[in-house]
C-alpha cells in the first residue's frame, strides 16, 4: 500500500472462495451490537455451526469479559484460515451495496485509510476524526485482541460529506458490466451484500473525486471558511475499534521506529466509505438503559440536576421508562446542545458516584423497553440529531458526547466479510 494526501488508498484484500464457502454463514454483524442480548449471538452459533465465519475471528462484546481465553482461539483461527480459507485480492478497492432491513440500498466503498491521517482526540484537525467522545478504558482490551492478530476484519464505517454525490454514486450505473465478488444474503435478518471489484480506473476517479471535497472552495462552500482544517472522513460506526487500531500501530512505532513503521501493515485499517446524503443512511438516537438502580432515587436526582441548569440551548425532554410506566422530564435550560448530552453529563457523575449502577447504551426503541423491565432498571429515550449536522459540528464543536447516534438499526450495522493482513 501507499499512503496518499486523502488519506485512503487500496489494500490488499482477503476474501474466501464464495463458491465454496457459505457467504451467509461467514458474515456476522458488528461485535458491539446486541451487547445486552446474549441470545442473539447464541441464535448466530447455531447458524454457523462448523462452518468457516467471521464470528471465529471476532470477540462479541457481549463476552468482553472472556477475552483473556477467546483471544488465543481467535488467533489461531485466523491463521488457520490464511492457509486455507481467504484467498488473496491485490491492490483492491471494493464496491459494495448492502440491501437493509427495509429494503433500501446504502451503497458504499471498502479501502485503506492511513492511520498517520487520523486522530481520535478531541479537538483534532485531521483529515479522518472521530465524532464521538473516545472512552480511553475501552481502548486496551480491543488492542489485546489485536495485538498479535495476523488478520483485521473491519467494522469501522466512515462517513463523507458529498452532496453532489460525485464519489460513490457513479459506480451504480457500471454494476451491469462486472461480474460481482460475491452476492449473498445476511444471517439474522440482516439484509442482503453484493459487491465488486474496482479497476485501477476507477479508484483514480475515487481518488480525485474525494480530493475534491477538502479544496478551499469546497471548504467555503459547504462550511462557510476555506480555512477550516478540512475534514474528509468522520468516523460514523465503529469508533472505538478504529482507536485501538491507532493505538495498536503507535505501539508498533514505538516498538520499530518511524521509519519502518511507515511500511508496516499496521499503519492501516480497512473501512467501508459510505456518503452522509445516501437516503438509505439513517441516524437514530442510542439510548441509555440504567441497571442496578434505586429507580425513584436516580429520577429524583435527574429531575433536581435538569431543573438547575442555565444554558442558553432550545428546550428538550427526555422520556424515562420503568416497567410498565413512563413520563417526560423537560430541561428548559439545557447547556448542551443536544438531550442525548444532557443526560450523559449526568449520567457520568451519577455512575462514578454509585459504582454499583451501569449504563448500557442500546439501539431502538423495542429494545430498551424490553431491558427496562427489569428489576432496578430505568430506560431513556429522546430525539436523535439531524444527519445534516454532523459535519459542521465536529468541524466547528469537535466530538460529540459519546454514543450520540447511530446510522440506522442494528439489523443494518455493517456485518464483517472482508479480511486484511496485519503483518508482512
Amino acid at each position: 500500500m501507499k499512503s496518499n494526501s486523502i488519506g485512503f488508498t487500496s489494500a490488499e484484500i482477503l476474501l474466501p472462495d464464495f463458491t465454496r464457502t457459505n457467504g451467509t454463514q461467514w458474515a456476522t454483524v458488528a461485535c458491539d451490537q446486541y451487547t445486552s442480548e446474549p441470545h442473539y449471538w447464541n441464535a448466530v452459533e447455531q447458524t454457523v455451526q462448523d462452518a468457516p465465519s467471521t464470528l471465529r475471528m471476532i470477540l462479541p462484546e457481549v463476552w468482553l469479559e472472556e477475552a483473556d481465553a477467546r483471544v488465543p482461539q481467535i488467533h489461531a483461527t485466523m491463521n488457520a484460515y490464511l492457509q486455507n480459507v481467504l484467498i488473496s485480492h491485490p491492490n483492491a478497492m471494493i464496491y459494495l451495496e448492502r440491501t437493509q432491513s427495509d429494503g433500501s440500498i446504502r451503497p458504499g466503498i471498502i479501502g485503506a485509510i492511513d492511520l498517520e491521517q487520523y486522530d481520535y482526540h478531541r479537538g483534532s484537525s485531521t483529515l479522518i476524526r472521530a465524532t464521538e467522545g473516545t472512552v480511553l478504558e475501552r481502548i486496551p482490551p480491543r488492542i489485546k485482541i489485536r495485538r498479535g492478530a495476523p488478520l483485521e476484519l473491519p467494522h469501522v464505517m466512515l462517513l463523507i460529506d458529498d452532496p453532489q454525490k460525485g464519489v460513490i454514486a457513479p459506480l451504480a450505473k457500471r454494476t451491469g458490466e462486472w461480474q460481482p465478488l460475491y452476492d449473498f444474503d445476511l444471517m439474522q435478518s440482516g439484509g442482503h451484500l453484493r459487491a465488486y471489484l474496482l479497476d485501477a480506473s476507477e479508484q483514480e476517479r475515487i481518488t480525485k473525486e474525494l480530493t475534491a471535497l477538502i479544496s478551499p472552495a469546497a471548504m467555503e462552500r459547504r462550511y462557510g471558511d476555506a480555512t477550516l482544517a478540512p475534514l474528509l472522513f468522520a468516523v460514523g460506526d465503529g469508533n472505538h475499534s478504529l482507536a485501538s487500531a491507532k493505538a495498536a500501530y503507535e505501539e508498533v512505532k514505538a516498538s520499530i521506529g518511524e521509519d519502518a513503521a511507515k511500511q508496516h501493515p499496521a499503519r492501516y485499517a480497512l473501512a467501508e466509505v459510505v456518503n452522509l446524503h445516501e437516503p438509505a443512511l439513517q441516524f437514530e438516537p442510542i439510548y441509555r438503559v440504567v441497571m442496578g438502580c434505586d429507580q425513584t432515587a436516580l429520577l429524583t436526582e435527574l429531575t433536581a440536576y435538569l431543573a438547575g441548569l442555565n444554558g442558553s440551548a432550545h428546550t428538550q425532554s427526555i422520556r424515562w421508562i420503568i416497567a410498565s410506566e413512563e413520563g417526560t422530564l423537560t430541561v428548559p435550560h439545557p447547556v448542551q446542545q443536544l438531550a442525548v448530552g444532557t443526560l450523559q453529563a449526568f449520567l457520568s457523575d451519577y455512575t462514578a458516584q454509585h459504582p454499583e449502577v451501569t449504563v448500557d447504551y442500546i439501539h431502538g426503541e423495542d429494545s430498551l423497553r424490553a431491558l427496562a423491565q427489569q428489576p432496578n432498571a430505568v430506560g431513556f429515550l429522546f430525539d436523535g440529531m439531524k444527519k445534516e449536522e454532523l459535519f459542521r459540528t465536529v468541524i466547528y464543536d469537535g466530538a460529540l458526547p459519546r454514543k450520540t447516534f447511530s446510522m440506522g438499526h442494528a439489523d443494518d450495522k455493517r456485518y464483517y466479510v472482508e479480511c486484511r493482513r496485519l503483518r508482512t
